[in-house]
């Protein structure tokens, strides 16, 4: 069994936690974020040190100690230094593009594909690699996975919007199956 809810969370002496009425609030130099607390939780906040306490010793209870710790912590990181998810774009002719603050994606299509700027998010292009970036790491995750999901990359050549360091394994083509 787990005891990542018993851990304390470092605070660092750039970042604010505050908790009022069951939401705990981050801020940091990269933003603030808000979160929710489950029914009956409290977090107690000192000396650069933040505890989650729990209710009971119920299961359920148990099981939203360790979420609730980590889903603050991941705020309190994220403010300090955002959380970033890379991206590269590969085929011939495929290519990313920053149109003021959206997004143009070229992939192969017979028109490009435009990807608005979500708020909070931040993004970087530099050649085919695009990083997503911004104080909320489910958000950043999200917003990847969409734009990973215009062009997922083809099963035979690879080509499409992969994550950095994704390895794909390719499948033989119909000349491979007959040769042997």
């Amino acid at each position: 069994m787990s005891k990542i809810g018993e851990n304390p969370i470092n605070i660092a002496d750039s970042t604010q936690v505050t908790v009022v009425d069951g939401l705990v609030t981050v801020k940091g130099t990269h933003g603030t974020l808000t979160l929710d607390i489950p029914e009956g939780f409290k977090v107690a906040v000192s000396e650069g040190v933040a505890r989650v306490i729990r209710p009971s010793d119920n299961k359920r209870h148990r099981a939203l100690h360790g979420l609730t710790r980590s889903l603050i912590e991941n705020a309190i990181i994220g403010v300090e230094k955002p959380w970033e998810k890379k991206l590269q774009v590969v085929g011939t002719g495929y290519k990313v593009k920053q149109q003021g603050e959206d997004l143009v994606f070229e992939v192969g299509f017979s028109h490009s594909v435009p990807f608005q700027k979500v708020e909070g998010i931040k993004y970087e292009v530099k050649g085919n690699n695009l990083t997503v970036m911004g104080p909320n790491k489910q958000q950043v995750g999200e917003i990847a996975f969409k734009i990973r999901s215009i062009r997922k990359p083809d099963p035979y050549k690879g080509k499409g919007i992969r994550y950095e360091g994704e390895v794909l394994k390719l499948k033989p083509g119909k000349k491979a199956k007959t040769a042997a």
